[in-house]
């Protein structure tokens, strides 16, 4: 059994399938499409039909590994543009993507799984973003993330700063496209723009199944996909993620000691007097607005 110390200095160069280091994390919001989401293929009625299994989602599985209370807001089809869209109106016909941004839903962690649909599916690169993948240092506005930029970063950026406005401290993985062995310019192009992401805001890592996980080839589909993942598949990334996470902790343990306050009013006493003070005010910020949100709601009943 591994002890998950001794790995080389590669993400996935022993798989552990307890959570490893990820355990530290007791919330954690699953942000991505169909394949966050278990989906399946099926016959329906003579044609293809598609089934979010969230059972089955990598997600729910390491639930039920770790203990994690883990969220999926996730459904087939969706790009960065459109998750925005609909938690900010709240309108779609998934309930928690409604409540992604909701502050009194926040999580300790998110994993952003998202990309695939963006510039693989549909012409949705030319018809949600002119063609453009984006640029963090152009397209992210740090002052103001309604400024961002009609791209693929800018909406992508959109939802992790949202979401650190409302709670600076929560961790995001970002979770990269994996290299299906056919040169496609896209998976390496989706790599690029999460590692800038990523460089770029604060509390981001990478998850970077294009350059360190196995290649996506024919021999690895046969085994793991059947159109989308099958039930293997989505274990194998369920296992992929917490291995990768525990090495994210482990290489950068001086940004994961206070994990257990996010989300929390507590502020760690480590911290000093004058740090101490400053996050007072951080949470007296933070609980105003959850309270200007709580009257909002009571006033539109």
């Amino acid at each position: 059994m591994s002890t998950h110390e001794d790995f080389e200095d590669c993400p996935l160069q022993n798989i552990i399938r307890d959570g490893g280091m990820m355990n530290i994390f007791r919330t954690i919001g699953c942000i991505g499409d169909s394949l966050a989401s278990g989906e399946f293929e099926y016959w329906d009625n003579g044609q293809k039909g598609y089934w979010d299994f969230y059972e089955y989602s990598w997600g729910k599985q390491i639930e039920r590994i770790t203990g994690i209370s883990v969220t999926n807001f996730s459904r087939g089809g969706m790009t960065a543009f459109h998750m925005y869209q609909e938690a900010d109106k709240q309108d779609g016909p998934n309930a928690d993507i409604a409540h992604l941004f909701d502050p009194f839903n926040l999580k300790q962690g998110y994993i952003i799984a998202l990309g695939v649909n963006d510039l693989k599916g549909k012409n949705n690169l030319n018809d949600l973003y002119e063609g453009n993948v984006g640029s963090a240092k152009t397209d992210i506005c740090l002052e103001d993330y309604n400024k961002n930029a009609n791209t693929f970063v800018g909406w992508y950026a959109k939802i992790i700063q949202r979401i650190q406005k409302m709670q600076p401290h929560t961790k995001f993985f970002l979770v990269t496209m994996p290299d299906e062995g056919t040169g496609n310019w896209k998976e390496e192009s989706h790599a690029k723009a999460l590692h800038e992401i990523a460089d770029y805001l604060k509390n981001c890592y990478v998850i970077d199944l294009y350059h360190e996980a196995p290649k996506y080839d024919d021999e690895f589909r046969s085994k793991y996909f059947c159109g989308h993942m099958n039930a293997m598949g989505y274990l194998l990334t369920a296992h992929y993620f917490m291995t990768y996470i525990d090495w994210i902790i482990r290489h950068n343990v001086h940004d994961f000691r206070f994990v257990q306050f996010i989300g929390s009013d507590k502020i760690p006493f480590a911290l000093g007097k004058e740090a101490a003070e400053k996050q007072q005010q951080e949470n007296d910020k933070k609980n105003a607005a959850k309270e200007k949100v709580l009257v909002s709601g009571m006033s539109n009943d």
